[in-house]
């Protein structure tokens, strides 16, 4: 199991790239780029950041959802998730 602070270092590398991607789209628009273009950066983007996501979440599930369990916070624990998962759609 990685250790938080590997995914903290991850997670801040994948964001620095997307910030990158994401000045790029910025860029790609106001040089009026042809918009298939745009778009396809634009989905680099978000699969970049569902990806960051996935990570975060691993993370959680593997820390802060072991701890809950063990102090006898279940309802808890789930009640998070589902949040999450009901705001993604």
């Amino acid at each position: 199991m990685k250790n938080h602070t590997d995914t903290r270092l991850n997670v801040a590398k994948r964001l620095k790239i997307a910030k990158g991607q994401i000045s790029k789209v910025l860029e790609m628009v106001e040089n009026d780029n042809y918009c298939i273009d745009v778009i396809h950066q634009s989905r680099a983007v978000q699969h970049a950041l569902r990806e960051i996501d996935h990570l975060l979440l691993e993370n959680h599930l593997q820390t802060c959802v072991v701890d809950f369990m063990k102090e006898g916070k279940q309802k808890k624990a789930i009640e998070e998730i589902m949040q999450v998962v009901k705001n993604n759609k």
